[in-house]
């Protein structure tokens, strides 16, 4: 029904002990997202969240042109591969090709053709080059009117980068925003704009906790509704506390400088990507074994 190596990814991403883990699979029959509710049902998993696993490397870059930008990601194996002036210098290549052709997916840039070579021929040159598989995992474009004004900033040497595209204010206003989204993570720019489904989740995890403390199921409707506020405040980029002023929200920030926050792209790398596991241990008595 599940494996040992459940348990344990289970017990890293909720910090649960490894019995309740069990007892959580078992009661779920191995479903790992089940699983996770099932522990913070119980109150066993104190964290509202966890992202997914950043395991792979790379760098994001931002890159803008006018009333163009482009936020993008590229993997590697290695983090030491990744700080390779000639890795670095593919990825800027890669953020002003995508801001120079009119491309949508990932296959239309890699098939974009540059000096009788296509980006998927240059991307294959520098895997063997550099002798580590490097990988074009996405990107998105975005658009302004000249009235908007872009907002970007990239965090920790590039594995995280932002835009925001705020109509009105100014560019440092903008910036951050950028930052903020950057730094803080927020699932959606407002709560309009929050998968139903994340919300219906949160509800009824909400509820089964406040139902657990022994509430009455009308007072528990009333707490989920506060409990669900707070949530937005914490996903929600609007409804967040402005990092650089605990007195006010993100919003409240923008609008007082004269803007409106119009959308937000957030890449971090490798985010929901599973890099493989090493088990050393293992290893080396497989090694003992067979020799």
């Amino acid at each position: 029904m599940f494996k040992a190596s459940d348990v344990k990814e289970l017990r890293e991403k909720t910090g649960a002990g490894m019995l309740d883990c069990k007892k959580a699979l078992e009661a779920t029959d191995g479903n790992m997202e089940k699983a996770i509710d099932w522990l913070r049902e119980k109150g066993i998993a104190k964290a509202a969240k966890k992202e997914s696993r950043i395991a792979a490397e790379g760098l994001c870059q931002v890159l803008v042109d006018g009333n163009q930008a482009v936020v993008l990601e590229v993997n590697s194996e290695t983090d030491f591969v990744a700080k390779n002036a000639l890795f670095v210098d593919f990825v800027d290549y890669l953020a002003e090709k995508i801001l120079a052709n009119p491309v949508s997916t990932v296959e239309e840039v890699l098939a974009i053709s540059d000096e009788n070579e296509t980006i998927s021929d240059k991307l294959v040159a520098l895997t063997a080059k550099i002798g580590e598989k490097i990988s074009f995992r996405r990107f998105e474009k975005i658009s302004k009117n000249d009235d908007e004004v872009f907002g970007t900033y990239k965090h920790m040497g590039g594995k995280i980068g932002a835009i925001v595209v705020l109509k009105g204010a100014n560019e440092e206003i903008a910036k951050d925003v950028a930052m903020q989204a950057a730094a803080m993570n927020p699932t959606a720019l407002n709560r309009d704009l929050v998968p139903a489904d994340l919300v219906e989740r949160e509800s009824h995890i909400i509820k089964e906790q406040v139902m657990a403390e022994g509430k009455p199921e009308e007072i528990a409707a009333k707490m989920v509704v506060g409990r669900l506020n707070k949530f937005y405040k914490e996903i929600c980029l609007e409804e967040q506390t402005f990092i650089k002023d605990s007195s006010v929200s993100v919003k409240d920030y923008v609008q007082n400088n004269g803007g409106k926050i119009l959308s937000m792209v957030r890449f971090a790398v490798g985010e929901g990507i599973e890099k493989k596991q090493e088990d050393f241990a293992n290893e080396v008595m497989s090694q003992i074994e067979n020799s």
